[in-house]
């Protein structure tokens, strides 16, 4: 199922989703249903945000990000957001509330204690996401809900079961395992966060290092066979100079693959464009 999330609006690009399509396709991805747009219909969110209300597991919050901040512990190293501390929080959390889609952010209440899944990479997981994040935002003041319940009530309904992806998003699974749980929605899904393509500089893969897009490689002319090959490589793979999508798929094993992030280097960008 191929969905397209465009609810975080002010970081959609024009062209950027028919960009995605034309690269999945490209790699030889293809999907049975879709694409799913999330902003066409927004009623599914706002009915589990009526459920999350009426059980006292959110609140609203008009604080700003500032006021956050200052009244937050030094926050942690990789994370991008300040911690909203129980104290912030308005006379009436933890009692049912209506919920009504108003001009102001909206946060489920986090509780103490560790919330525990096993990852299918990285292996038994213990996070605390009231010590590390407390109450995090489920609804926006620009009326949309927020990524951590957009994606947990479109795998629920939609009948994910398995969600691979960056382990940057580690510490999201913890959140939306806790939104799984208050909605009462079974079974909770299997996470798989791989390691991320990393820059020689060792930030995450982005424009500062420049164009480094799929469709970029194949306007130079680039074979997809090689990109995949790299990948191959990156997955430990014995190196190949072309690797078809379906002799990846046959060959890839989760066993196989470093556990640490991966540096994309300007000999494999030399590589890739020996033709």
């Amino acid at each position: 199922m191929l969905r397209i999330e465009d609810l975080d609006t002010p970081r959609v690009k024009p062209g950027a989703i028919d960009e995605t399509i034309s690269t999945l396709r490209a790699l030889g991805i293809d999907w049975d249903e879709g694409p799913l747009v999330q902003s066409t219909d927004l009623r599914p969110y706002r009915e589990a945000m009526r459920v999350l209300a009426a059980r006292g597991d959110v609140h609203r919050c008009a604080l700003t990000r500032g006021e956050i901040a200052s009244a937050a512990s030094a926050p942690q190293e990789g994370d991008h957001e300040s911690r909203y501390d129980p104290s912030l929080r308005p006379t009436d959390a933890g009692k049912p509330v209506v919920f009504a889609d108003e001009a102001t952010n909206w946060r489920f209440l986090t509780s103490p204690g560790m919330v525990e899944f096993t990852d299918g990479f990285a292996g038994p997981q213990r996070i605390e996401v009231s010590g590390r994040l407390g109450d995090f935002v489920v609804w926006t003041k620009r009326g949309q809900p927020a990524y951590q319940l957009a994606v947990v009530v479109d795998d629920a309904r939609q009948g994910i079961t398995q969600i691979v992806r960056g382990n940057d998003l580690l510490d999201s699974a913890a959140r939306q395992l806790l939104l799984y749980r208050s909605l009462g929605w079974e079974p909770e899904p299997a996470y798989t966060h791989l390691p991320l393509v990393r820059g020689e500089d060792g930030r995450r893969l982005a424009k500062r290092h420049g164009d480094t897009r799929v469709t970029e490689y194949l306007r130079r002319g680039v074979a997809v066979e090689r990109m995949i090959a790299l990948i191959g490589r990156w997955c430990g793979m014995e190196p190949e100079e072309h690797l078809s999508a379906s002799a990846f798929a046959s060959r890839l094993d989760l066993r196989r693959i470093p556990q640490h992030d991966i540096i994309f280097t300007s000999e494999d960008d030399r590589w890739l464009c020996t033709l």
